[in-house]
């Protein structure tokens, strides 16, 4: 037995002294240095007491050493547990509670408030790393050997827990796998043509799957090269792009760059992919940006649950509004929500998948993962599609009333529950409405109490803090009343139309 993953990077890898990794500062990390500090992270993972299986929680910003962190829990057969640095130390303790991890790392500005909470979860050690990558798990690591033997991982043996919300109750934690993670980076190298040539650049956050799994997998599958920017920066991109052969964003990234006046067909002509994911694209977005560049970007299909799923074809017309065509080895189709009956092509009904990129299931909620599969192991995405007569799938809303903003899921209930604490709030309802640079924008519809003064300013000082700055809403609407149905329920689709156009330029 091998270890699945990282068995894959070591047979990727096309010579040692190769840059894997460059920083805007012109630093760079070749495979070679990628294998020896991947060595000294986990033998400092295991001095801290972190065992095969053992959970390592990670909420730090993007770095180099975070990379090696990561992998470094893959050769330790640890579960790498990544959390969005917005989270708030409120939000951090139900994660670290449910996850029991053996080992949290964070930045040190936050060790004092998550040391507070760890100890109630058995956590036996809380350690450092910064935006530049130092910190008491980096000294610890520098004084490790680089030697490490690999522990022996499954196909089936968890490699990552992430978090992702359902509309109702607590967060829940996708359990994905070795073969999960290491079947869908070598689907997309093949199906997206990467090869050891291939320059990305990765301007996304490494605690979401987009960026740590479909984009650092990728490219470690296929033995090329990362421009590594800590964050997304127009000019940055366009500063590095003639060094670039790819790109991978959310749509937030095309409908900045589409305002930089430097986009044009000379600066984009070494380019030969630009890839959008996490949210909607809208189709002028699409439109605009093969106007400007002479690119058609190609628009994928995934979840957190699942990887990817879908993708318009490398090769072929990439159609605006769609998500392409079922990947290899995945089998899509839409079924009726209620009865499940399998829906003939052009009706809408529920998304489902299967295949080898498909979650094992919520960690420790064996109910709710029964609940999410069919019993011929279909995992139902909660997504609402259609798949049209050139078999082009089409997602057309959520059966829940998620929200997707920047490409971050954001849960209305949530949300609500702290609204209606605010003092002087009777209700709130939370939708998301079309936005030119989010896909949606969070915004939040509030009854007051009669003779209440409270107002959207003190409702957005009253989140902060209590929610991520990427769930807190960009407006505050208020009125007497919220639409409800004859069965008293909420019509947030009637919210949704309401305010359309809010965010409209």
């Amino acid at each position: 037995m091998t270890n699945h993953l990282f068995s894959l990077v070591r047979s990727s890898i096309p010579a040692p002294g190769k840059a894997f990794i460059e920083t805007p500062d012109g630093s760079t990390l070749s495979f070679a240095e990628l294998i020896d500090g991947t060595g000294r992270y986990a033998n400092a993972l295991v001095a801290l007491g972190v065992a095969p299986g053992d959970r390592v929680a990670v909420q730090v910003e993007k770095s180099v050493p975070a990379i090696l962190l990561y992998l470094a829990c893959v050769r330790a057969g640890a579960i790498f547990l990544p959390l969005n640095t917005a989270y708030t130390i409120a939000e951090l303790e139900y994660f670290i509670g449910d996850a029991q991890p053996t080992v949290v790392v964070c930045d040190p500005a936050r060790r004092e408030g998550i040391a507070a909470i760890a100890g109630k979860a058995g956590v036996k050690a809380v350690e450092t790393l910064d935006a530049t990558g130092d910190g008491s798990l980096a000294t610890k690591a520098a004084a490790q050997a680089p030697q490490f033997a690999d522990v022996a991982r499954a196909a089936d043996d968890l490699a990552a827990i992430l978090y992702t919300s359902g509309t109702t109750g607590r967060s829940k934690g996708a359990m994905l796998t070795h073969d999960n993670l290491a079947s869908n980076a070598r689907t997309l190298v093949a199906y997206w043509r990467f090869t050891a040539d291939d320059v990305l650049l990765h301007a996304l956050p490494i605690y979401h799957t987009h960026g740590l799994f479909t984009a650092t997998n990728t490219l470690l599958a296929a033995g090329g090269s990362m421009l590594f920017l800590p964050k997304f920066d127009a000019d940055a991109v366009m500063r590095l792009l003639p060094r670039a052969t790819a790109m991978m964003g959310v749509p937030t990234f095309y409908t900045r760059l589409l305002q930089h006046r430097g986009l044009t067909p000379d600066a984009t002509r070494h380019m030969r992919l630009f890839i959008s994911g996490s949210a909607p694209l809208l189709a002028e977005t699409h439109r605009d940006w093969r106007a400007r560049t002479g690119h058609a970007i190609l628009e994928r299909y995934g979840m957190t649950e699942t990887n990817m799923n879908t993708s318009n074809p490398y090769d072929g017309d990439r159609v605006a509004g769609t998500v392409g065509f079922p990947l290899p080895g995945v089998a899509l189709r839409i079924a009726d929500p209620e009865t499940a009956r399998v829906l003939p092509q052009g009706e809408i009904g529920v998304i489902e998948v299967k295949g080898p990129n498909v979650f094992k299931g919520y960690w420790r909620m064996p109910e709710k993962t029964a609940a999410e599969f069919r019993p011929d192991g279909f995992f139902i995405t909660g997504d609402l599609g259609r798949i049209d007569e050139r078999g082009y799938v089409h997602i057309v809303g959520r059966g829940k009333d998620l929200i997707i903003s920047g490409g971050f899921n954001v849960y209305p209930k949530e949300i609500e529950g702290e609204i209606d604490a605010i003092a002087g709030v009777v209700e709130s309802a939370v939708v998301g409405v079309p936005h030119p640079d989010f896909g949606e924008g969070v915004t939040a519809v509030v009854v007051r109490k009669p003779g209440a003064s409270v107002d959207e300013r003190a409702i957005l000082a009253a989140l902060e803090g209590r929610l991520a700055k990427f769930k807190q809403p960009k407006r505050v609407i208020f009125v007497d009343d919220l639409p409800r149905n004859t069965m008293g329920k909420v019509q947030k689709n009637v919210l949704r139309d309401l305010h359309k156009g809010l965010y409209a330029r």
